[in-house]
């Protein structure tokens, strides 16, 4: 039976609603602050369940790259100022809101969108803000800007994830972004990078390397440096969510599933993260199945 891709979508949301979780439900109850309630993982029956603040099991279904600079264009400006009077609360709340549940899905994944795409600048457009989230009104990731080396970023130098600076800057990232949504039940977590580039470039990248030099890796003292860097990176990164925000889950960085990742780079991100985030345009279920595999981990697939 031939079906479109909205409706398969649409049914597969309403498939896993009717999923039972009676079971689960006090298992989240236990795991509750005495106040606000949030997004959960549950591991049940040697699965990882996603579960809303109110208890019931959630299979997010999310979009990303939400913005909208496309209707401020010359020959369509009107629509922007006309139909949605200039108003990011009007578009949010009377389209983009709507339009997202009518086509079956459930969540924004990660709102900036490609603002520039060339050799020399590659730029996203901003996140969304607090106020913005609520007109949207339904559950969404945000991101922090931790490091810009995402494979696509071709501007920004490496930071020095052991310097004084970088701890600073991460702790600021969190006081700006952490602390407005602190309170928020519909913020599921956070992501972090783009696909980082731990020991791989991309063309736009090789001006400036990867983040570890992957020749390191045919000896052990190497494989233990990239551990070292890579944990310090985790443990500053999450040590500044925590500061501000206890509560929302950790998604981390939003690995390349298509190149090379190293298990040290995953074994120091493991204590630090709630899930395995990846982006995959070619195989996301047999490469999803075998980081589960290998770390025991809940994982996600973030983009595709």
């Amino acid at each position: 039976m031939k079906t479109s891709r909205r409706n398969f979508i649409r049914n597969l949301s309403s498939y896993y609603a009717l999923l039972p979780c009676s079971r689960l439900l006090a298992a989240v109850e236990t795991e509750r602050n005495a106040g606000e309630a949030y997004f959960r993982l549950v591991q049940e029956g040697g699965r990882w369940w996603l579960v809303k603040p109110d208890g019931e099991l959630f299979f997010t279904l999310g979009l990303n790259h939400v913005d909208p600079a496309s209707l401020r264009q010359p020959e369509n400006i009107n629509i922007w100022q006309v139909r949605y009077e200039n108003s990011m609360e009007k578009w949010l709340s009377d389209s983009v809101g709507p339009n997202l549940r009518n086509w079956g899905f459930n969540t924004l994944g990660w709102n900036r969108e490609m603002a520039v795409n060339s050799e020399k600048i590659h730029r996203h457009s901003r996140h969304f803000t607090y106020d913005e989230y609520q007109w949207l009104d339904m559950p969404y990731c945000h991101q922090l800007p931790f490091g810009e080396f995402h494979q696509w970023e071709a501007e920004t130098v490496h930071p020095d994830f052991f310097s004084e600076d970088f701890v600073n800057w991460c702790d600021y990232v969190a006081r700006e972004h952490c602390v407005p949504l602190v309170n928020d039940s519909k913020l599921i977590g956070y992501f972090y990078i783009d696909c980082p580039t731990w020991t791989h470039t991309r063309p736009k990248t090789h001006w400036k390397g990867p983040l570890f030099d992957p020749n390191k890796l045919d000896t052990e003292k190497g494989r233990s440096e990239l551990y070292q860097m890579a944990e310090q990176y985790y443990r500053v990164t999450r040590d500044a969510i925590r500061r501000y925000d206890k509560n929302h889950l950790i998604l981390g960085d939003r690995y390349e599933a298509n190149e090379p990742l190293e298990m040290e780079v995953v074994d120091a991100a493991k204590p630090y993260v709630d899930v395995l985030s990846f982006q995959d345009f070619r195989d996301p279920v047999g490469h999803l199945k075998e980081w589960h595999e290998r770390t025991g981990m809940p994982v996600l697939w973030a983009d595709g």
